[in-house]
C-alpha cells in the first residue's frame, strides 16, 4: 500500500503541474509536496549518487565566476542550481527505489499518460455536451488556461496548464503508442488505450505536439528503416501539420510569424503573433549574450540578465516581454547561461546514450524507451525552457539507465 502510494505520488509530478501555492520568490508548485515528502525518507534509505555532484560542480563553479564578473547575480544562481540539484537528485533516486528496472517505471508513466488521455477525453465531451466544470479545470487548479480551437473545436490540455506542456510530457507515450498500434504490438498498455492516447495528441492542435509527431516519425524511421516506411510515415507527418495548420489559427500565425521574422520582413512585434515575437527575441537575446560569452556563458540563471542588455522589446514594440526567465528554448537558454560547455555536454550525453535497434530487434523494449525518452529531450531543447518543469529530469535519467539497461541485456545474452 505504501508503494503504492509512493508510485501515484512520483508518477503526479511528471503530469500535475496545474496549481502552484504561491509564485514568489518561485512558483511553488502541488508537485514539490511529494518532493518534500519522499525525498528525506530516499536519502535515508539509498546512498548518495556522488554521480550528481559530477553533474553539478563544475556549473556551480562557472557560475560564481559569473556572478563575480558581474554577467549574473548570486540569487539568480542559487535558485536554479538549488532547483537542478533537488530535481536531479529526487529522480536519481526514484530509480534506485524501484531498483532501476526501467521496464517497471515506464509502465507506471504509461499508466499515468493514458489517465491523463482519457482526462482530456472527458475534456471534449464535456465541451460539446455544455458541461463546463467537465472542461473548464480553472475551479480546480489556478495556473491552467482554457484553449478553444482545432478540429475538434477544443485544444485538449488535460490537466497540464496550457496544450504545449501536454505535447512535451505526454510525446513518450504517443511514440510507444504510435509504434504498438502500426506494428500490431501492446507494449505496457491494452490497445484502445493506445488508439486514446494517440487522437489526444493530434488534438491538442499546439507546435510542441506536431515537433513531437516529427520527431516520433524520424527515430521510427532511424530505427527501423527510412526506405521501408518512409511511404507511410511521410503522409501522416504532412496530414498531421496541416491538420494543425488548418484547423488552428493561433499555429497558423505562429508559423507564418517566425517565418516574417526571421526572414526580415517583421519590424514591429504588432505584425506577428506573440509568441513568434517571444521566441525570436530570446534567439536575439541568446545569440548576443553566446557572441560575448561563447565557451561557458554567463552562468545558470543568467539569461534574465541578458535579456536586460538585449531585449528588443522596445525596438519591436513593448509588449510581449515574456519568457525572460528561460528562453523559451533549452537550447537557446544553454547557449545564453553555458556556452559551448553545455551545449556540447547536452549533445555528447544525447549520442552516447543513445540506443540503436539491433537488426533481430532483440533489444526491442529499450531502443523504444530510449526514442521515447530522447523526444521529450528534444523537444525541450526546441520549446521548453524550463530545467525541471514536469519532471523533466525524469527523462533525463531514464535516457541514461536505459542504455546502461540495455547493455547489461546484450551481456547477459552472451553469456547464457
Amino acid at each position: 500500500m505504501i508503494n503504492r502510494c509512493i508510485t501515484i505520488g512520483i508518477v503526479s509530478t511528471l503530469f500535475v503541474s496545474g496549481y502552484v501555492f504561491f509564485k514568489q520568490p518561485f512558483e511553488f508548485y502541488i508537485s514539490y509536496f511529494v518532493i518534500i515528502i519522499l525525498l528525506p525518507l530516499f536519502i535515508f534509505k539509498f546512498p548518495f549518487p556522488t554521480s550528481v555532484i559530477k553533474i553539478l560542480l563544475p556549473l556551480l563553479l562557472l557560475g560564481l565566476v559569473s556572478v563575480y564578473v558581474g554577467n549574473n547575480t548570486l540569487p539568480l544562481l542559487l535558485k536554479i542550481f538549488i532547483n537542478l540539484f533537488v530535481s536531479i537528485l529526487f529522480y536519481n533516486y526514484v530509480f534506485q527505489f524501484y531498483e532501476f528496472n526501467i521496464i517497471t517505471i515506464v509502465k507506471y508513466y504509461m499508466i499515468g499518460a493514458f489517465m491523463v488521455a482519457s482526462i482530456g477525453i472527458i475534456q471534449v465531451i464535456s465541451f460539446h455536451i455544455g458541461f463546463v466544470k467537465g472542461y473548464d479545470f480553472s475551479w480546480i487548479f489556478n495556473k491552467w488556461g482554457f484553449y478553444p480551437g482545432g478540429l475538434l473545436g477544443i485544444r485538449i490540455n488535460s490537466v497540464f496548464t496550457e496544450p504545449s506542456y501536454f505535447g512535451a510530457s505526454m510525446a513518450p507515450a504517443f511514440f510507444i503508442s504510435i509504434y504498438s498500434i502500426f506494428f500490431r504490438k501492446n507494449l505496457f498498455l491494452k490497445k484502445y488505450m493506445h488508439v486514446i492516447i494517440i487522437i489526444t495528441y493530434f488534438s491538442t492542435s499546439s507546435t510542441v505536439a506536431f515537433a513531437g509527431i516529427l520527431f516520433s516519425i524520424l527515430l521510427l524511421l532511424v530505427n527501423i528503416g527510412f526506405v521501408r516506411y518512409l511511404v507511410v510515415f511521410v503522409p501522416i507527418l504532412l496530414f498531421a501539420y496541416m491538420y494543425i495548420y488548418n484547423s488552428t489559427p493561433e499555429f497558423r500565425m505562429r508559423m507564418d510569424g517566425l517565418s516574417k521574422l526571421y526572414s526580415g520582413e517583421a519590424v514591429n512585434a504588432f505584425e506577428v503573433h506573440g509568441s513568434s515575437f517571444v521566441q525570436y527575441n530570446n534567439f536575439h537575446v541568446a545569440l548576443e549574450n553566446f557572441q560575448r560569452n561563447p565557451f561557458f556563458g554567463t552562468g545558470l540563471g543568467s539569461h534574465p540578465v541578458a535579456y536586460e542588455h538585449y531585449s528588443l522589446v522596445k525596438e519591436f514594440g513593448g509588449i510581449y516581454d515574456f519568457n525572460n526567465l528561460d528562453a523559451n528554448s533549452m537550447f537557446l537558454r544553454l547557449m545564453s547561461e553555458t556556452g559551448l560547455y553545455g551545449l556540447l555536454l547536452i549533445m555528447i550525453f544525447i549520442v552516447k546514450f543513445f540506443v540503436v535497434r539491433k537488426k533481430d530487434n532483440s533489444n526491442e523494449l529499450y531502443w523504444i524507451i530510449s526514442s521515447a525518452a530522447l523526444i521529450v529531450i528534444l523537444l525541450q531543447l526546441f520549446r521548453q525552457g524550463n530545467y525541471t518543469y514536469n519532471g523533466f529530469m525524469f527523462y533525463m535519467w531514464l535516457y541514461y539507465y536505459t542504455c546502461v539497461a540495455e547493455k547489461k541485456f546484450r551481456i547477459s545474452k552472451k553469456i547464457s
